[in-house]
């Protein structure tokens, strides 16, 4: 099964990757949005990407944007419960109630190179299941207090080799990691 599984997200220092109720506006602040940012661009990183693979709360919390933020890139989002999917979205997202490492398989057979991982409880899924090949990880000088974590406090220890570090002037530091 030859398929690169990445996640590329952003956290608070403290860890958090939304605040408890799912919010993420803090990630929109006038001066990050401006900042020249070193490191793997969003922009650089989806271009590289053949589809993504998010978890249910997270396709909500998209739908509530102004506007469907991934035209044109296949979208697929895990849920064991029926999701109902709004006009403007319908034929761009596919829902699909199946496990990582089958779903990651039904990926590859239809020739699926690289995935993007996004969302707390997927990306945890995914690295419990030892499929996460590359962590991107840009910190947020930020201290949220509480929220949703990146990272779960079950599964099991991971080695990562650190790939590069890139600070950015507005305060972000990006790290990316290969999962050994």
């Amino acid at each position: 099964m030859d398929i690169k599984c990445s996640v590329f997200i952003a956290a608070s220092v403290d860890g958090f990757i939304a605040r408890p109720d799912g919010d993420i506006e803090w990630l929109h602040r006038p001066e990050y949005e401006a900042a020249q940012l070193s490191g793997v661009t969003y922009e650089g990183f989806i271009a590289t990407v053949d589809a993504l693979v998010m978890g249910r709360k997270t396709l909500e919390k998209v739908l509530s944007f102004p506007e469907w933020p991934y035209e044109g890139m296949p979208v697929i989002a895990l849920s064991r419960q029926s999701v109902e999917l709004p006009a403007h979205v319908q034929g761009k997202v596919e829902v699909v109630s199946a496990d990582a490492v089958t779903l990651v398989k039904q990926l590859a057979e239809r020739g699926m190179k690289h995935l993007y991982i996004d969302g707390g409880q997927t990306i945890q899924a995914f690295l419990e299941a030892g499929l996460i090949d590359e962590l991107i990880i840009t910190r947020i000088p930020l201290l949220l207090g509480q929220g949703i974590p990146l990272f779960s406090q079950v599964g099991h220890e991971r080695e990562l080799r650190h790939v590069g570090t890139y600070a950015s002037q507005n305060g972000f530091v990006q790290s990316r990691y290969q999962v050994a």
